[in-house]
């Protein structure tokens, strides 16, 4: 019956520039379920839902919210009906404190509004994080905290108002499994109390640990809707990408070489210890290790974003002193970061300014930039790497994450590397564009490049690493040949079981 349904969407279309992003969406989302919408990056997964929350207005079509056909006006409206959202793109204020971070937009006033209750509001927010079991300070501002920290207080805001449906889009991209499980528990008590979620995930073991319905979304078209007990990996799979990917790790045996990169015993006071490790021409060499354990830090200090207090960085048999990231780059270590908005791309800017910003050197004579030669390398590599756009002058932010992604590849692969450090490179992307991203990497290894992947997704680390080097506590806790790899030997040396 209708009344079971909370949400339905009726030939909703929308188009942007050059891009037409969803066509005749048809989609009805049971309460007290979740519904689960999978699909490659640029599908228009995350235009749908921001069209459920208010933030874009479809064409075409309409929306039916508890019976009722509705134009979702803007965010403040969804707030007030009763639908929340936890954003791919992590939504908050860096200058902001923890507390006002939660309660943006619905802060505790004294009197009509005219003062704002400082005292309330922190005593709220103290109350809301003891609840939810995290140990944050509620002064403490956003931009000290790390990309699980700022993730799980997203998580928290969403739910903790009364909303009888949330949108959870890419909700544990970069949280541990431990706080997965807090998700997911949250998530069961949220539906026994008769609250709807449509959930977003590219992590397929997820998806059918918590769906009860899923529609599978291809090139704005919705494929397929079916109770989740009627899919199969394999069958979503072929479903997202149009063609089955037997393999989806492609890797190849390569020669490999000498040694190229060496780090002995290097320290940064309590973050990571006496870390040694050594990664040679055309190795792929994966770094694993729970969150927390030094992996990001490690390779920050080698690519000359933080300072390291001792050891030696030896590339080619010669010691090299890296203070900067200009240093890196110079020596041939190139680093593509965690959170590629953040440190990856300028995102108002174009697709051809991303790529060749910090490859100017390459097209420049007497001072003057040879634009000529500029599109020319720029378009060769876009090619090669089959960033899917309408043009080089579209704005970085208009891409779907797995094309942002291969974009950061591409302005890095102009410079020539020698070392590239990929950390965490496929986190937020779909199956097909991690595919694609793969076959880059063995390319790049068949190319002779020298490549870690620091990874917290083991299957990854397992089908792609030529090595792995398994981090705990700050330091080196082993190292596995490949005849050795499996996820319980990983997991035993990271946890030191």
């Amino acid at each position: 019956m209708e009344k079971d349904f909370i949400l339905e969407l009726d030939n909703i279309s929308k188009s942007f520039p050059g891009v037409r992003a969803l066509e005749n969406v048809n989609i009805r989302v049971k309460k007290g379920t979740v519904h689960v919408i999978v699909g490659e990056n640029g599908a228009g997964k995350s235009t749908l839902m921001k069209i459920i929350n208010g933030n874009h207005q479809p064409d075409t079509g309409k929306i039916v919210y508890k019976g009722k056909e509705m134009v979702m006006k803007d965010t403040i409206m969804t707030g007030q009906i009763g639908i929340s959202m936890i954003y791919q793109e992590l939504n908050f204020i860096p200058e902001l404190t923890v507390a006002e971070n939660l309660f943006l937009g619905r802060e505790p006033y004294v009197g009509i509004k005219s003062i704002l209750n400082n005292k309330q509001l922190y005593k709220k927010a103290d109350e809301l994080l003891k609840k939810e079991g995290l140990s944050y300070s509620p002064y403490t501002k956003m931009k000290e905290l790390s990309v699980s920290d700022i993730q799980m207080l997203e998580i928290v805001k969403a739910v903790s108002i009364d909303a009888n449906l949330i949108i959870m889009d890419e909700p544990t991209s970069a949280i541990t499994n431990r706080e997965v499980d807090k998700l997911f528990d949250k998530i069961e008590k949220l539906k026994e109390k008769g609250v709807a979620i449509i959930y977003i995930s590219h992590k397929l073991n997820e998806v059918f640990r918590i769906a009860d319905e899923i529609s599978v979304l291809r090139d704005g078209v919705i494929i397929e809707t079916r109770a989740a007990a009627d899919f199969d990996h394999d069958s979503i799979i072929s479903m997202m990408v149009g063609r089955q990917i037997t393999n989806i790790y492609p890797k190849e045996k390569v020669d490999i070489g000498e040694v190229v990169l060496k780090v002995q015993e290097l320290c940064s006071g309590k973050i990571f210890k006496n870390v040694s490790f050594e990664a040679r021409k055309g190795e792929i060499v994966g770094i694993a290790g729970l969150m927390g354990a030094g992996r990001t830090e490690l390779s920050s200090a080698i690519f000359g974003m933080d300072s390291y207090d001792s050891g030696k960085i030896i590339l080619e048999g010669r010691e090299i002193k890296i203070r900067s990231v200009s240093d890196a780059i110079k020596s041939g270590i190139i680093m593509l970061t965690e959170d590629r908005k953040k440190y990856g791309l300028v995102l108002k800017r174009s697709i051809r300014e991303n790529i060749s910003l910090p490859n100017l050197k390459q097209f420049t004579r007497l001072g003057w930039l040879e634009i000529k030669k500029e599109l020319s390398e720029v378009a060769q590599k876009s090619k090669e790497l089959e960033v899917k756009t309408p043009g080089l002058d579209i704005a970085a932010d208009s891409l779907s994450g797995g094309n942002q992604q291969k974009v950061v590849i591409a302005k890095w692969l102009l410079a020539k590397p020698k070392v590239l450090i990929l950390d965490e490179p496929t986190r937020g992307i779909d199956v097909g564009a991690k595919f694609e991203i793969y076959r880059l990497m063995v390319k790049m290894a068949e190319q002779g490049m020298t490549i870690i992947m620091i990874s917290s997704e083991l299957p990854e680390l397992i089908g792609m690493s030529d090595r792995i080097y398994v981090m705990r506590q700050g330091e080196i806790a082993g190292e596995l040949p490949e005849n050795e790899f499996s996820q319980e030997s990983i997991m035993r040396i990271a946890t030191g079981g």
